[in-house]
């Protein structure tokens, strides 16, 4: 046999050779009393080249001769991140910006859209009812109650606020108790102090709560202390140094023990010299019983005849 013969009859042979991965199964045999089953069709395997989108070599016999087979440069796979079919949802819709979300919450809120309840609104809550208004027996004797329990002066607001009534029904009626008050002849009576309202003794009384409340173990205050304060009082705001200049003595240690007895209290500093000033307290005019100190009475009336003449002889 010649080369060109023996050449024809392999390139036969390799056209009529089949794989073994695509020769038939061989069918196994079928029981005696049963028919043979019927072929099913084989399910088609995922094929992985197809799914990635490459092309799959067409399957048949191989015409060309075994020595002038190539062997075929495999295609290169297609990139997952950029050619992949239906990869799954886009990323650029995931990650949208912030403006492109309230642009849509807008939309969905537009007319037509569904309705959506602002993030952090609360139910409005209904508003209180309104007290009853009383009338003018029980809001006298409720005034009178609690100003027989108050330690210092209340004022026309506070006594509103408690009683939860007009502030404007308040002073009429703290009017109208006083004057009814005074009329009776009571031994107590009720006036403004310190800017509010309390109940005091009346003066022609002092003589019997005097013996009842002292009664030989009163603290009062010295000579000293009542001349330092009377001229706190009637020059305040004033220095130390101005006091002492006044009553012609040093009052450093008086005006301490008038201090820490809350009588009188410091107020700023004097702008050239930068001492302290003085003034007198809320519990000074309360225990006085003056509204404020322009109630104080005036000095005139107190001074002696001759107060030029003792003015030029000290000078």
């Amino acid at each position: 046999m010649s080369d060109e013969e023996r050449q024809d009859s392999l390139a036969d042979q390799a056209a009529a050779w089949i794989p073994p991965w695509q020769r038939p199964a061989p069918p196994a045999p079928a029981p005696a009393d049963q028919p043979p089953p019927e072929p099913e069709p084989a399910a088609s395997e995922p094929d992985p080249v197809a799914d990635l989108g490459g092309e799959r070599p067409q399957e048949g016999p191989i015409s060309a001769p075994i020595s002038t087979v190539e062997e075929a440069e495999p295609e290169p796979t297609p990139d997952l991140d950029t050619e992949a079919p239906d990869a799954g949802p886009d990323r650029t819709k995931i990650l949208e910006a912030p403006g492109e979300r309230e642009a849509a919450g807008a939309e969905d809120a537009a007319p037509g859209g569904p309705e959506k309840r602002p993030a952090g609104r609360r139910r409005a809550t209904p508003a209180p009812e309104p007290a009853p208004e009383l009338d003018d027996a029980e809001l006298r004797g409720a005034l009178e109650a609690i100003l027989l329990v108050v330690d210092q002066p209340v004022s026309e607001l506070i006594l509103a606020q408690v009683l939860e009534q007009s502030p404007e029904r308040i002073g009429p009626m703290l009017d109208d108790i006083a004057a009814g008050y005074t009329a009776a002849g009571h031994g107590f009576e009720l006036r403004r102090a310190a800017g509010g309202w309390r109940l005091y003794t009346r003066p022609e009384y002092a003589t019997y709560v005097e013996r009842f409340v002292l009664d030989g173990q009163s603290v009062r205050l010295t000579q000293a202390a009542l001349e330092t304060l009377a001229v706190v009082a009637y020059k305040q705001p004033v220095t130390r140094s101005r006091v002492s200049a006044i009553r012609g003595v040093n009052c450093d240690g008086v005006l301490r023990t008038l201090v820490s007895r809350g009588l009188v209290e410091e107020c700023g500093t004097e702008s050239d010299s930068g001492a302290f000033l003085y003034r007198t307290t809320t519990m000074f005019l309360e225990k006085l019983g003056l509204n404020s100190v322009d109630d104080l009475p005036p000095l005139a009336p107190f001074l002696p005849d001759d107060v030029e003449e003792l003015a030029d002889a000290t000078r």
